[in-house]
């Protein structure tokens, strides 16, 4: 069990520390956005790499970003019947959906993902604007990046899933964040 407790926090900081990371990318979004708009309209002036990199910015906050959500268990959840589940009914439903659910998407989107990112690193493929962002592929990385991230605190919902079903209920998963 000791082994599982010390998973389940190595993989919760790892996203606490990218999530709080990425998080960052919100401030600049705005003073770009914010940039773009004076620049358009008080200078007439706009380049289409910095309002590239809004969009991008936004892209990998939330790729990059979604392990953190689901760590904070703050991704969206029909929660009519959950809401009120004892910890043990959470547990169960919470493992249920990790591994019928999550993964099995993460599979998906992995495999369907790898041969575009591959085809965009093998052409070190830029934006298809005129003067837009170069580095397109990284972009486009952030999709494995993405899967691998949610992927691996799927795995630590699920081990913490089973802590609280052998007794630790301390790591039971409580309103809007894991404990423990």
């Amino acid at each position: 069990m000791r082994v599982l407790m010390v998973v389940v926090r190595a993989i919760d900081g790892m996203n606490e520390v990218v999530g709080r990371s990425v998080a960052w990318l919100t401030l600049a979004m705005v003073l770009v956005a914010f940039a773009v708009v004076i620049l358009r309209y008080v200078f007439a002036v706009g380049w289409v790499w910095l309002q590239e990199s809004f969009v991008w910015m936004h892209g990998l906050l939330f790729m990059l970003g979604a392990g953190y959500t689901l760590l904070h268990n703050q991704h969206v959840r029909v929660d009519i019947f959950y809401r009120s589940a004892s910890v043990r009914r959470k547990a169960w439903v919470d493992l249920f959906g990790a591994v019928v659910l999550l993964a099995p998407m993460l599979v998906v989107v992995l495999l369907h993902s790898t041969g575009f990112v591959e085809r965009s690193w093998s052409r070190l493929e830029g934006s298809a604007e005129a003067g837009g962002l170069p580095g397109l592929f990284l972009l486009k990385t952030a999709i494995p990046v993405f899967c691998v991230l949610v992927a691996m605190q799927g795995l630590a919902l699920a081990l913490r899933c089973v802590l609280v079903l052998r007794g630790h209920e301390e790591f039971a998963v409580r309103g809007g964040s894991a404990a423990a």
